[in-house]
């Protein structure tokens, strides 16, 4: 088949930057990205686009109005495209069956009846969004279940492996692309006229070919490899807290292991994002639902120790500032879940926010590309508080850093932003309350810089005054007499 149309049902962040890049790449081919939201489609159609990601706004000014669209039309655009992508949300469900755990696939279901209403001819159904296994499967039932003469389908996985902040790059230099289709004559031909439009600029030996569950499979156990390390790291961390090691110089000292490598390995206040932690859940529910609970129970611990380090990292907010944060002012630099994007789903520094708020804080909070209407929308969320009111009443949202950070009593780093590595600290210290304190949750700060100019420094990974001397003080031993001592083996409890 020779693609000349594509269409793609979901103006989201994968929808969005996948075809624009396709268009870029493929002059040839009319790429419409079609969405329910008027004002989401009135925003790819403006100057100011429902996303932040660096080099997206150059790439959509290229091609938008010559070969990439941005339509609120489905049915229309359905009917001419060859090849359709599915890029809907797929949320973790909130009720039902597998409730907090299973993906609910309500948005991938209604595009494929939407498909099935209306396709013409010959369509290749293309799912991106992330699945759980199997998903494919229920697409093709619904669209052969609706079969109208004429018309007929093949159904493609081909999943995204995008890092928001760096989506761009990852679509145009991609470490691979994976197709999934179904072992047949029609199910080759799919995959290889979708193939056909990646090898416009990705080479043919980085487009790896697999069957469908396969596929599916795939994204989610990268993901769940991904978070994995992260909380392999911060669990490391807690450790290096305890006994004075550096968990940065320890993840560099495994880094250099050829079979360990480096990435990933950064120690932080958590990963967020919209994909580890509902992927890995969902991996979770479908070992539960496969009866193999002892790998269900490995994955959800990746999950524990995520939420393990938020909630430690806040406690020692806490603890630092003499126990109590009630009516103090703390300032929270950083609210997307990571650097170079304005997303916040399941950001860290809503969890610290939280626990702040809760324990009596009033709570500042400075995001370059973060709008102050989400971060109010995220806060007042019914999961975060029940009470709305009292929640804007302590929370002040700032345009710049320096209103953000005077007179407040500690700084916490939430978000790796490349801004904050170039703030005039001594400013900043002049205009905070004292004792200053500044908790580095993204280890990005020069904590030694920070001490020299008064701060107290608390950092991920690093022991407080991690280079005085260590001494050992043994308490009581367990037993008493020389049998009990012999028995135990001298089994003594110490403390720092």
């Amino acid at each position: 088949m020779e693609v000349k149309r594509i269409c793609c049902i979901g103006a989201g962040y994968v929808g969005g930057p996948t075809c624009s890049v396709i268009a870029l790449k493929c002059p040839e081919i009319t790429v419409t990205v079609v969405d329910r939201s008027p004002q989401r489609i009135a925003q790819w159609n403006s100057d100011s686009l429902p996303i932040y990601e660096p080099g997206l706004d150059e790439v959509v000014r290229k091609c938008r109005g010559k070969n990439l669209f941005f339509s609120t039309e489905i049915e229309k655009n359905i009917q001419e495209a060859d090849i359709i992508f599915i890029c809907v949300n797929t949320p973790t469900k909130t009720f039902g069956n597998g409730k907090g755990r299973a993906a609910d696939l309500k948005y991938v279901e209604g595009a494929a009846r939407m498909i099935a209403d209306v396709a013409i001819g010959h369509k290749i159904v293309v799912e991106k969004s992330t699945v759980p296994v199997k998903a494919a499967e229920s697409i093709s039932n619904i669209l052969q279940a609706n079969l109208r003469e004429s018309v007929s389908y093949q159904i493609l996985s081909n999943p995204e492996f995008l890092s928001e902040g760096t989506a761009i790059e990852d679509l145009l230099k991609a470490d691979r692309v994976l197709i999934g289709g179904e072992d047949s004559p029609a199910g080759h031909a799919a995959v290889a006229a979708l193939s056909s439009v990646y090898m416009r600029w990705i080479p043919a030996e980085k487009i790896i070919t697999t069957n469908t569950w396969s596929s599916e499979l795939s994204k989610l156990a990268a993901n769940a490899f991904l978070a994995q390390r992260i909380s392999s790291i911060n669990s490391l961390s807690a450790v290096c807290e305890a006994t004075g090691a550096d968990v940065s110089e320890v993840a560099r000292a495994i880094g250099m292991d050829s079979r360990i490598g480096p990435k990933f390995l950064k120690a932080s206040v958590g990963f967020g994002g919209s994909c580890f932690q509902k992927d890995i859940l969902n991996l979770v529910y479908i070992c539960e639902c496969l009866n193999l609970m002892e790998v269900a129970a490995y994955w959800q611990q990746v999950i524990n120790i995520n939420e393990y380090q938020k909630s430690r990292f806040s406690a020692k907010v806490i603890e630092s500032l003499f126990n109590t944060v009630t009516d103090k002012r703390i300032c929270i630099l950083g609210f997307s879940f990571k650097k170079d994007t304005g997303d916040t789903r399941e950001s860290p520094a809503i969890h610290v926010a939280k626990t702040l708020i809760d324990e009596g804080a009033y709570v500042h909070i400075y995001d370059p590309k973060v709008y102050e209407a989400q971060i109010r929308e995220d806060l007042t969320h019914p999961r975060v508080t029940d009470d709305p009111e009292a929640t804007n009443q302590v929370v002040s949202v700032f345009t710049d850093p320096y209103s953000a950070t005077k007179r407040t009593h500690a700084i916490v780093i939430c978000t790796e932003w490349d801004e904050f590595l170039t703030l005039d600290y001594e400013k900043i210290y002049q205009g905070m309350m004292k004792p200053a304190y500044v908790f580095d949750g993204r280890m990005i700060l020069d904590d030694e810089a920070l001490t020299k100019i008064g701060f107290h420094v608390h950092t991920i990974g690093k022991k407080v005054g991690r280079h005085t001397t260590l001494t050992r003080i043994p308490l009581t031993l367990r037993c008493s007499t020389p049998q009990k001592l012999r028995e135990n083996h001298f089994d003594n409890i110490w403390k720092k």
